[in-house]
C-alpha cells in the first residue's frame, strides 16, 4: 500500500522528531490497526525511542482509499496505556 504524508504530517514528523523510518516500519508491522472517528484509521506500535532511551507508542491517523494510505496526522507518546487497545 502507498503512503501519503499530508504537509501536516509532515510538518508533526519535523517538530516531534519522528524518523520517516520508524513511520515506515510501524505501518509495515503494526501493532494494533482500528477504525475511529469520521472514517479513519489509527495505525500504532510500540517502539524504543533512541533519543529519550525509553518505549513510546506511535500513532499514525489516516484514511483508506483503494491501495492508498493518506495520513493526516501523527505523533508519539509515552502514555502508551492511554491509547492501548486492550483486548477482550
Amino acid at each position: 500500500m502507498e503512503i501519503v504524508f499530508s504537509d501536516h504530517a509532515l510538518f508533526e514528523m519535523k517538530r516531534r522528531q519522528i524518523d520517516k523510518e520508524i513511520v515506515n516500519d510501524v505501518f509495515e508491522n503494526p501493532h494494533q490497526k482500528f477504525s475511529s472517528k469520521k472514517g479513519r484509521v489509527v495505525v500504532q506500535g510500540k517502539y524504543l525511542n533512541q533519543h529519550q532511551g525509553r518505549e513510546m507508542l506511535l500513532r499514525i491517523i489516516g484514511k483508506e482509499k483503494e491501495d492508498v494510505f493518506y495520513i493526516i496526522t501523527i505523533y508519539k507518546t509515552s502514555k502508551i496505556e492511554k491509547y492501548w487497545i486492550k483486548e477482550a
